[in-house]
């Protein structure tokens, strides 16, 4: 899937670059926006599966901090490349780099056992520990055999599977509602580059540098007060950031730049935050549909950001206090999931639902 994702994107994103009608132009895109959901569905679940809990947290900030580094690079090359349909030719060609890349990534050995496909996680397994220097390593078909037997491998899920159980209905209504509210206001404050007194270049490539910082900020954190209070905390301060912004008077320019940078830095580490405890919530035979259900509430967030920008008719303010009022409520409900810090992932639903 995740090879069918890029391949969709890189095609997709050249047929853009040679749209001849705004009409060719607008589906081209939505199509790549699809394809480009698949691997941000997939890439961090893929990590996490491989790695100890020890090094979970490090996976995840490492690879969400190659978002960070496309946007800072993204205002260089759109600063350079004025054009168009060089730049979009421009920002698909890392779709190509990633096709090499595929070589050295396998298949995730705990999905792959799920669905009973033994004798692939073996021989990914036996490979990982040669790669890692580990030639004291066995583990035999046999046993891993047995797991796959103990997690009911005959059992089909859907995403109505993510409301069956009482844990679970919990888990994925907060969840979701958090999702929506980091996309909400993440996207609100991407899409308003210029209502921050600075220029669209600068600002896209300073929002993506004060990413950097506050991802290493959130590997402490996630760390030492816990994912739950992590994502709660982010998201709520986000939108205070926000709302601050609509009390300083537009005269204080610096003043309402620097708030803005706070918030943009604290929305992304609410973006790395809800990526990672996901990934960690949800049982490893529902994780890829836990993670689509909520990517799925981030887009609705994410679709809806824009046009909170006409309700200025109603009240100049009124977008920048939708994002507050939003950002708020739905960290807030981050208080109602569980932790999952130093925790071993769950492989079935049962280890979700026993455990609460």
């Amino acid at each position: 899937m995740l090879l069918l994702s890029l391949l969709c994107s890189a095609v997709f994103g050249t047929l853009s670059a040679a749209s001849v009608s705004y009409s060719m132009l607008a589906i081209t895109r939505t199509l790549t926006g699809v394809a480009l959901s698949g691997v941000s569905l997939i890439v961090l679940p893929l990590g996490m599966e491989w790695v100890d809990t020890r090094h979970r947290t490090f996976s995840g900030i490492l690879t969400s901090t190659f978002w960070s580094i496309g946007n800072m690079l993204l205002a260089m090359v759109a600063y350079l490349v004025r054009e168009w349909h060089w730049l979009l030719v421009a920002v698909t060609g890392p779709c190509l780099l990633s096709f090499v890349c595929l070589w050295w990534v396998p298949e995730s050995a705990r999905w792959l056992i799920a669905n009973s496909k033994v004798k692939q996680a073996h021989r990914h397994l036996l490979r990982c520990a040669r790669m890692n220097g580990r030639k004291d390593f066995t583990v035999s078909p046999e046993a891993l055999r047995k797991m796959a037997t103990d997690k009911n491998p005959g059992e089909s899920y859907s995403y109505i599977s993510l409301f069956r159980t009482p844990v679970l209905r919990k888990i994925s209504l907060c969840s979701g509602s958090v999702w929506f509210g980091v996309a909400f206001s993440y996207y609100g404050m991407s899409m308003n580059l210029t209502g921050f007194g600075l220029n669209m270049y600068l600002s896209q490539f300073v929002f993506g540098i004060i990413e950097i910082p506050a991802k290493m900020m959130m590997y402490v954190l996630v760390n030492r007060v816990g994912r739950r209070q992590s994502q709660a905390w982010t998201l709520i301060l986000t939108g205070l950031c926000i709302g601050a912004n609509i009390i300083i008077p537009k005269s204080f320019t610096s003043l309402r730049s620097v708030i803005a940078i706070m918030g943009k830095g604290l929305s992304e580490a609410a973006f790395t935050v809800v990526f990672l405890y996901t990934s960690e919530l949800y049982p490893t035979v529902l994780r890829q549909n836990g993670m689509g259900y909520t990517c799925f509430m981030a887009r609705i967030g994410g679709a809806l950001a824009p046009l909170m920008f006409l309700l200025d008719e109603v009240w100049r303010s009124l977008p920048e206090v939708m994002y507050c009022g939003v950002a708020v409520f739905c960290g807030s409900m981050a208080f109602l999931l569980p932790e999952t810090l130093n925790k071993c992932l769950p492989e079935g639903i049962e280890d979700i639902e026993k455990t609460q």
